[in-house]
């Protein structure tokens, strides 16, 4: 495995020194979407195995995983495992296919008080088969579920064996194009604040949601980098520290927002190494495509997943100069990143199987560590 890190150390980067201790592999019938390391200091990853289903797996020695629990698609509605988030002793999972218009947007409740005994608490299952869901968030007795094209839905989890429907939200596909391509807009990547929904609307730019009234969430503010008018743009995933939102926008690399005023959202930075603004095929040929996103806060780095450049590390030290710290991986190991997830001085890495904007002919998760800046953890 090439390993390789840059030396920056303008902003306080520092030799990240990553060790590849483990991986797990998959296959591409069973796809490692993104994992997430147990929230409650437990030795325990979850994995969102797509097709596979929930797999979990005692990490206690990092260079020897072993899987204690799968819970498959079947105990789920028939529908893949996609993304997942913790919230206390429950995991939940954001379900069906997000690839394909066969499945209906879901989402499952997991109680992990035992991860090696985890069982389905409640499960929910929208009325349309036409396209699955890419994120689910929780905040006190709601989540969040990131539905692609059908927006953003609201559920009450105050009773997790009953789930209930609350709204669903649609934000104007009208933006930041006249005359969009439908399919390219869909409700991804998203953070939670007070009563904002901080939302990746993949091609349909980045949107604040106001969510005070649960039962009729609305807009309150829109964003869209005017460098990329008439060219393709994705934004994916966001991470947010105070008043910056931290934006993946795919082959354009990451784009720094103020968001103070969540009604005029203005960019801070751009950190666009690959000039994807000159030229339209940009999308297929960048070397890199921003993904999932973590946030380590204490160190003040972003870890994100980048397609066939596997891991790429920023220092937002200072928000207005994002430093590329390090990277993980290469554009000539002919695998690629979905997701990423950062637990102490832990880095877990999934990797697909894919054809385009890269190709990628591995799945499964990798395990690194590094020398995170508050000492080895």
């Amino acid at each position: 495995m090439f390993v390789f890190s840059l030396h920056a150390y303008s902003q306080g980067c520092y030799d990240l020194n990553f060790q590849f201790q483990s991986e797990i592999p998959s296959t591409c019938f069973n796809i490692s979407m993104t994992m997430l390391h147990d929230r409650n200091d437990r030795s325990y990853l979850y994995v969102a195995n797509k097709e596979g289903g929930l797999k979990i797996y005692d990490v206690s020695a990092l260079s020897a995983p072993m899987e204690v629990k799968t819970i498959s698609i079947s105990s789920l509605n028939n529908l893949h495992v996609m993304n997942l988030t913790q919230s206390g002793d429950y995991l939940y999972l954001a379900l069906g296919n997000h690839f394909s218009s066969s499945q209906s947007p879901g989402m499952a409740i997991i109680d992990v008080t035992d991860p090696k005994n985890a069982a389905v608490a409640g499960k929910w299952k929208f009325s349309k088969n036409d396209g699955g869901s890419g994120i689910v968030k929780v905040q006190g007795n709601y989540a969040f579920l990131g539905a692609m094209k059908h927006g953003l839905i609201i559920l009450d989890i105050s009773n997790i064996q009953d789930i209930k429907f609350i709204s669903q939200f649609v934000p104007d596909v009208n933006f930041p194009d006249k005359k969009p391509d439908k399919k390219k807009i869909n409700a991804r990547g998203m953070q939670i604040s007070g009563d904002l929904v901080y939302l990746c609307y993949d091609a349909g730019g980045f949107r604040t949601i106001n969510v005070s009234n649960k039962q009729n969430p609305f807009e309150a503010g829109r964003y869209s980098n005017p460098a990329l008018s008439g060219k393709p743009r994705a934004y994916n995933n966001v991470v947010v520290d105070g008043a910056y939102a931290y934006v993946t926008a795919d082959y354009c690399g990451l784009e720094v927002l103020n968001i103070s005023d969540p009604g005029s959202i203005k960019m801070v930075s751009w950190w666009n190494p690959y000039n994807c603004q000159d030229g339209l095929l940009k999308w297929f040929s960048s070397p890199g495509h921003m993904n999932e996103i973590d946030y380590n806060k204490e160190c003040k780095l972003l870890f994100m997943s980048s397609g066939k450049s596997d891991l790429h590390v920023l220092n937002v030290s200072n928000p207005n100069k994002p430093d590329s710290c390090a990277y993980y991986g290469g554009v000539n190991n002919d695998i690629g990143t979905w997701g990423v997830s950062s637990y102490k001085n832990q880095v877990y890495l999934s990797y697909v199987c894919s054809f385009i904007p890269f190709a990628s002919n591995w799945t499964g998760v990798k395990i690194l560590t590094y020398d995170n800046c508050l000492g080895k953890q």
